[in-house]
């Protein structure tokens, strides 16, 4: 296995910390209290083609793989969790699916838009009575002549308010059956289609997170992802790229926490002398250091086993499932490190230990990935 970075990996990540220190750092305190989702940010990274990581350059993208997409959402996420966060959803779910199941008109006529973050994009398949068991899903559509009408509602949804452009799972068939889901894209502005409240989260806070409300919403069938049924397993598919794109999120906000922690610690005396020298705190360390080691070897094995076109179901679960345990466990010991500093939001401890949970929740909770682990190996 090829360990040492490329040329491209090094270019995005130079490409990051350059743009964060001008266009994050300053303001992300600010979002984070306020609850902004700053879109001209996402505006300016789809300029650098990071909202197009994975689309092909015909239809606007910047034509990567995944290890440069791996590199772009952890060097994000080191600065910003809420940043990393949606460039991820924007990239995995909406452009993803997309990417991986429209035709060549629907290809066509939105892949352009998304990839240059022209539009911004959201995926809906979790709803507020369903979670982990979206076979049960309650949103319908209903097939009348050249249109289908949608009912019903999704939460927690990814730039359910500010995107152009949403892909939606619904049902089309029995409660339960995995052939009886259909994926749809849906414009902003389509009557009977709109945002719910906002969630108050404690964290990823600059990432908005809202509800998506059908009320009698008509669709064209040209707005039908694929074949009609296939919705729910399209969305696995697309999910196993996404849990990749969790684990690189989980990746920099454990790299970001263990910095400043790192940094803090060979700055803070005690005792004259930095703690850093102290065994209670270079121990935690340490173990910091060799998990993020061991989940950026697991998430870029997921990667390049992606890129190859090989399953990765298995692959990404395990990477997502480490990566986002080693992310609380990494942001929990540097909040231990600042002590009573790292209680306050001077200092980025607070942010990371906040953003660092949803990351054991999002796209499949810790459970469901061990459960996916644990059919893979006992098959």
């Amino acid at each position: 296995m090829e360990l040492s970075t490329t040329e491209n990996q090094r270019m995005i990540a130079d490409m990051i910390r350059d743009f964060g220190t001008k266009h994050i750092r300053p303001f992300m305190r600010q979002w984070d209290e306020s609850q902004e989702f700053p879109v001209d940010v996402f505006k300016e990274l789809g300029k650098l083609g990071l909202m197009g990581v994975l689309v092909p350059a015909e239809f606007g993208g910047s034509g990567f793989g995944y290890l440069e997409y791996v590199t772009a959402i952890a060097e994000l996420s080191k600065i910003d969790g809420s940043i990393g966060l949606s460039m991820a959803a924007h990239n995995s779910l909406c452009t993803g699916h997309i990417l991986q199941f429209a035709n060549d008109a629907q290809k066509k006529k939105y892949l352009p838009k998304l990839a240059t973050a022209e539009w911004i994009g959201a995926w809906g398949l979790t709803e507020p009575n369903t979670g982990s068991d979206a076979g049960n899903m309650r949103t319908v559509a209903v097939q009348d002549g050249d249109h289908w009408v949608i009912n019903g509602a999704k939460n927690f949804i990814t730039h359910g308010k500010s995107g152009q452009v949403a892909v939606v799972i619904v049902r089309t068939g029995e409660t339960g059956d995995s052939r009886g889901m259909t994926a749809f894209i849906i414009e902003k502005g389509t009557p009977g289609f709109s945002a719910g409240r906002k969630e108050d989260k404690m964290g990823m806070r600059a990432s908005e997170t809202t509800e998506l409300v059908f009320q009698d919403c008509r669709v064209h069938q040209d707005q039908v992802l694929g074949n009609v049924g296939e919705g729910f397993i399209q969305a696995m598919k697309v999910l196993d790229g996404g849990r990749i794109s969790i684990a690189a999120l989980s990746l920099g906000i454990a790299q970001g926490a263990f910095e400043a922690a790192l940094a803090y610690s060979q700055e803070r005396q005690q005792f004259n002398q930095p703690i850093s020298s102290f065994q209670g705190i270079s121990f935690k360390l340490a173990d910091m250091a060799t998990e993020i080691e061991a989940a950026s070897l697991l998430t870029y094995q997921a990667a390049d086993m992606k890129n190859r076109g090989l399953d990765v179901n298995k692959e990404s679960a395990m990477a997502k499932y480490y990566a986002s345990e080693v992310a609380v466990r990494a942001a929990n010991e540097a909040l231990q490190i600042f002590g009573g500093y790292g209680f306050t939001k001077d200092y980025p401890a607070e942010k990371f230990y906040r953003d660092a949970k949803l990351c054991t929740i999002g796209e499949g909770t810790s459970e469901i990935q061990k459960l996916v682990i644990a059919r893979a190996i006992l098959k």
